[in-house]
């Protein structure tokens, strides 16, 4: 393995935390609109402390994907094969998403509006869960072919108790990661209703988590190979839940909000630490993918890393510029 394969790799787990990061946050919010919310004045409120940001946020996703494309051709191409069903439903989530705004800003009618905030509900649910859902299949291992560039799955390698409970996992974190986020750009009484929303909600979490831990130490090899990294992880985003969870009890927004984040950031790298030096893992050990036979030519990385270290600095300056442009609270409209 190159020192550049190696980047790359870590490269592309730092643009999938990117997103949960940003765009879970976005999810809970559009979560929030029919969980919390309670009329079109808070729905108004709710939607707009993402509407100058959620676009940007997608872009980390598209970043990712395209990243892995160019400099792991084989991971990309055995990934979105096999996922293929699983990704489209994705795809329709984020569509549905994000037809949803502009939709509803531009409807006549409380029966119109209602429809597209619905359908907003449900496209901020499936991503959450259908990614979560395939990082846990992708982590409990694949029925890869020989070739190693298809997968014979059935319905179950796709759907069973540790996909369906990471997934719920992952929604549930977004959904608080959202509350969170609420309580800190909003005043009045729906940042307040956010804020009980999280102290009913933290206790489900842990549940979550230990169901988690426990599934994952069964189901997974990560803490036979990896013991020392993985407890380790695992114990930081427990501690992260903790902290998270004192924020909402002294009612400190910030505190919250980065925390669930962090979080949804622990969860990829306890993932990418787990999979290392894999990208892919196979039922038959023998025919796990790895990094270095996955990659793709020493130019091309090259190429690819010079690009992108000029390119990013604009890229992130300008999201933090957006977020420092928008960064008051949301009151009201009365």
């Amino acid at each position: 393995m190159t020192t550049l394969e190696l980047i790359w790799f870590i490269l592309i787990g730092v643009l999938f935390s990117g997103f949960f990061f940003l765009e879970g946050f976005d999810f809970g919010v559009g979560m929030a609109v029919k969980l919390l919310a309670r009329n079109k004045r808070e729905r108004d409120q709710v939607i707009e402390t993402i509407g100058p940001v959620w676009d940007g946020n997608e872009v980390w996703l598209i970043t990712a994907g395209g990243a892995m494309f160019a400099s792991f051709p084989e991971w990309y191409a055995t990934l979105f094969s096999g996922f293929y069903i699983i990704l489209l439903l994705i795809l329709v989530g984020l569509i549905l998403r994000g037809v949803s705004f502009e939709f509803r800003a531009h409807s006549h009618s409380a029966r119109e509006r209602n429809i597209w905030e619905w359908t907003m509900f449900i496209g901020s649910i499936m991503p959450p869960f259908l990614f979560g859902m395939m990082f846990i299949d992708v982590i409990q291992g694949m029925p890869i072919a020989a070739d190693k560039n298809i997968m014979e799955a059935g319905f179950g390698d796709y759907v069973n108790l540790f996909s369906i409970v990471g997934g719920v996992a992952v929604t549930l974190i977004c959904f608080l990661h959202g509350l969170n986020y609420i309580r800190l750009k909003t005043a009045g009484k729906i940042r307040e209703r956010a804020h009980d929303y999280t102290r009913k909600l933290y206790p489900v979490l842990f549940v979550g988590l230990v169901v988690f831990a426990v599934l994952a130490y069964l189901k997974t090899d990560f803490f036979t190979e990896k013991p020392v990294t993985s407890f380790g992880l695992l114990a930081v985003i427990v501690i992260l839940a903790i902290i998270s969870a004192y924020g909402s009890h002294v009612n400190k927004e910030l505190m919250s909000f980065l925390a669930t984040g962090l979080m949804l950031v622990g969860i990829v790298v306890f993932i990418f630490n787990g999979l290392f030096p894999r990208v892919m893992i196979a039922n038959d050990p023998s025919l796990h993918m790895l990094i270095e036979n996955s990659a793709n030519s020493a130019y091309t990385l090259k190429t690819m890393t010079i690009v992108t270290v000029c390119i990013l600095p604009f890229v992130l300056a300008y999201q933090s510029w957006s977020y420092y442009v928008f960064s008051k609270r949301i009151h009201i409209n009365r």
